[in-house]
């Protein structure tokens, strides 16, 4: 027993050793993470003109930049100081080079894991965007002589930039404050802590009505009529916002919006009502505020980015050049006001901030709205509004600083569980209805163009009757996909779409998440569809803009005789597999980093081509070109050997229900020429078709009946047309050029044309 217990006394140790090395060792890499980011960077990206980089300092860990031994400034990462969380719900990390004065001087973005960056967005439009924070002096924003600067905002990577951009005016606002730089946030920091404290009052307690909250500021107000947001795009010299312009009414409201900080007791129980508030003060902890947000008009301060991203990206909460732009996770739909007298609004929330957000509910602080006109089909004008807040004097007390803390507690109650989903107010109409009914027209062709489709697969048997016209129809589709679907509303699956629902799969689904993206959506229960009835096909030959625009470049390059090669099919049959060896590579990696799975899909030449219209760097440009060019001499060829889509598609595309494509008996024995005549090479020479590789383009049953083409069908016109010809008048009257009818009844042919002498 002894040697048993000393035996496992022993395991225990080791156990606890290896523990404690894997802590440390993950602890170290915290800790140098900073340095492994300048090892591969160099001094002069962050500061012009600096040479070297010091030793790390403090914690969180700077590094000073110098140019030979003078000292220049500092770098830091960004994420080490503030939260930097986009669309993917990773750190978005940005080394930072900040000058000994505090001016901003350089940005290296050297990680993320956003997903509208790597299938969507070029990054040099970001970086581009976040470059022009750079020249800024970051100490007036600190000491508040100044606003927080804005970074420029990309269209289609909204959250994205402003994430990056608030991360780093926040990071440097704190940097600032500690005076590390050389004593500049100390002296302003030493400076507030000698002003008296104010703080929330919290033993008044009351209930007030609408107008009285209203009247007195305990609400405030920011209300933009459509002649308002007119105005200001006007002023702003965007000729084609401008060109854009809200219609109706001028006096209509664009938006009306309203704030409040329901953390304090008299406002938070007017509004919420005495069991909402007390609900609120348990979730609360010390120091954390809640603030409610209402709006009606035609422009809703939600948006969709929380849905898509989880972050509400048309609001934002500035204080001192600290910013936060609320997570869903924040985020509690109300259904409407206890209080007497309030309006009714389509939407409130309520969202609480996060205890790690520096906010100070005494001082002056500004909701800052981000208003965005579409002026064309992916590019977006910006405009902010600022809706200032300043908590009334009546609800707050004065005290020294020696006995307060500076941040007041938002409740006194200690922390406790959330409230359960049953106590949180009825919600209000979700947020995909809105964007569904906001892009009704746009959404009615697509599905028009969805349910045309159908019919084609439905009744191909009377289309592929008619040749010429089967033909032309096939190729008005493709076009209207690849110019609609493709280049219009950039309705272009990608293999990431596969990768990122398998993930929400194991990360928690959602179909508001889906919903969001109509036409997307739209294309996806499709394919669902499709891959009961017909395989892959109806995707991959119809509804993919990539593979449409093969398509129709390689039919102008057979219409100008450009020579189309053949593989042998021992060779074909070896390429195919290629494709469903790069998708299981894309599908293994995404189990280990998402990121890095989406970056090897750029094996997709999609985003290129369709997406970005081949407005990007030029290895991509050439990489999408040779493909291309590739397809003018061997149809299709990115869809038959490379596309992962395509191969993710085949493999649940097995479990169809119909057979619909027709063969015949001879088909592959002895006739091989639907196999020499596929577009791609789907069919084997004994005859029948693999449906992994059929991109249903209907050639084959165009084949299957035509009567001059297909040797079985070639049988059966012959053997009609004697038929018709042994039933017909003259041919019974003997007036045939050829053959007579005997005295016994029997048909007798005469060589040319003459007539033979009747037997007895």
């Amino acid at each position: 027993m002894s040697k048993f217990r000393d035996f496992c006394v022993a395991r225990i140790l080791a156990l606890v050793v290896l523990a404690g090395a894997f802590f440390f060792a993950a602890d170290a890499h915290a800790a140098s993470e900073l340095g492994a980011y300048l090892s591969k960077a160099q001094p002069a990206e962050l500061i012009p003109e600096a040479t070297r980089f010091g030793p790390l300092q403090g914690d969180p860990p700077v590094a000073p930049i110098y140019k030979d031994d003078q000292l220049l400034g500092f770098a830091y990462l960004n994420s080490d100081f503030s939260n930097a969380v986009g669309y993917s719900g990773k750190p978005i990390k940005v080394l930072v080079g900040i000058s000994t004065q505090g001016v901003l001087a350089g940005f290296k973005l050297v990680e993320h894991k956003e997903p509208i960056v790597l299938i969507g967005i070029p990054e040099k439009r970001i970086l581009d965007a976040v470059n022009k924070l750079v020249g800024t002096e970051m100490t007036p924003v600190v000491s508040g002589a100044a606003k927080a600067p804005q970074v420029d905002i990309v269209s289609g990577a909204t959250v994205t930039v402003l994430v990056i951009g608030d991360s780093i005016v926040r990071s440097a606002t704190k940097l600032i404050k500690t005076g590390r730089l050389g004593g500049q946030g100390q002296a302003g920091v030493a400076a507030v802590a000698a002003q008296v404290v104010k703080t929330i009052d919290m033993s008044k307690s009351q209930t007030l009505d609408w107008q009285t909250l209203l009247g007195d500021g305990s609400i405030r107000r920011l209300h933009l009529s459509v002649a308002d947001i007119n105005e200001a795009y006007e002023k702003s010299g965007n000729a084609a916002a401008v060109a854009h312009a809200e219609t109706g009414d001028p006096a209509d409201d664009f938006i009306d919006l309203y704030v409040a900080d329901v953390a304090v007791p008299t406002i938070g129980r007017s509004l919420l009502g005495d069991d909402g508030y007390e609900r609120l003060k348990a979730r609360l902890k010390p120091g954390q505020q809640a603030l409610v947000v209402a709006g009606s008009g035609r422009y809703s301060f939600k948006g969709s980015g929380y849905v898509r991203g989880g972050i509400f990206d048309r609001i934002e909460l500035l204080q001192d050049g600290n910013s936060i732009r609320f997570r869903d996770r924040d985020h509690t739909r109300l259904g409407d006001f206890a209080v007497e007298g309030a309006p009714a609004f389509p939407e409130i929330s309520l969202f609480v901030l996060p205890p790690d957000f520096t906010f100070d509910p005494a001082e002056p602080w500004t909701l800052q709205l981000l208003v965005q006109r579409a002026i064309g089909a992916r590019d977006k004008a910006f405009l902010t509004f600022d809706l200032g807040y300043t908590l009334p004097d009546v609800y707050l007390k004065r005290e020294q600083p020696a006995t307060v803390v500076h941040t007041a507690p938002a409740a006194s109650a200690p922390p406790q569980p959330a409230p359960s989903a049953e106590a949180t107010a009825p919600d209000d109409e979700p947020l995909w209805m809105r964007i569904w009914r906001g892009d009704v027209v746009r959404i009615g062709i697509t599905i028009f163009a969805l349910g045309t489709l159908t019919l084609i697969f439905f009744f191909q048997n009377v289309l592929v009757r008619r040749p010429q016209v089967y033909v032309w129809v096939r190729r008005a589709y493709l076009l209207f996909v690849l110019v609609w679907l493709g280049w219009y509303v950039n309705a272009q699956l990608s293999v990431v779409n596969v990768l990122t629902f398998m993930s929400s799969l194991l990360t928690g689904f959602s179909w508001e998440y889906f919903l969001s993206a109509p036409h997307i959506f739209l294309l996806w229960a499709s394919v669902a569809a499709g891959l009961l009835f017909w395989g892959r096909g109806p995707f991959c030959g119809w509804l993919c803009p990539f593979g449409a625009l093969q398509e129709l470049l390689n039919n102008i390059a057979q219409a100008v005789k450009v020579p189309q090669l053949r593989l042998p099919w021992g060779l074909h049959e070896r390429l195919w597999p290629i494709k469903y060896m790069i998708f299981l590579v894309l599908f293994g990696l995404s189990l280990y980093s998402t990121a890095l799975a989406e970056q090897i899909a750029e094996i997709e030449p999609f985003k290129t081509a369709i997406i970005l219209k081949f407005a990007r760097d030029w290895p991509f440009v050439i990489y999408a070109l040779t493909l291309l060019a590739a397809g003018l001499f061997i149809e299709r060829f990115f869809c038959r050997y490379l596309c992962p889509l395509g191969a993710a598609l085949a493999i649940p595309g097995r479990i169809r229900m119909f057979e619909w494509l027709r063969r015949w008996p001879e088909c592959g024995s002895p006739c091989q020429r639907c196999a020499v005549e596929c577009p791609v090479q789907a069919i084997h020479p004994e005859g029948h078709i693999n449906v992994n590789e059929c991109i249903y383009c209907m050639h084959c049953q165009e084949l299957y009946f035509d009567d001059h083409r297909c040797p079985h069908m070639i049988q059966v016109r012959l053997k009609r047309e004697k038929r018709e010809a042994l039933s017909s008048p003259s041919m019974r009257a003997g007036k045939g050029p050829n053959t007579i009818i005997t005295a016994g009844g029997k048909t007798v042919s005469a060589p040319g044309g003459s007539v033979a002498t009747p037997t007895t």
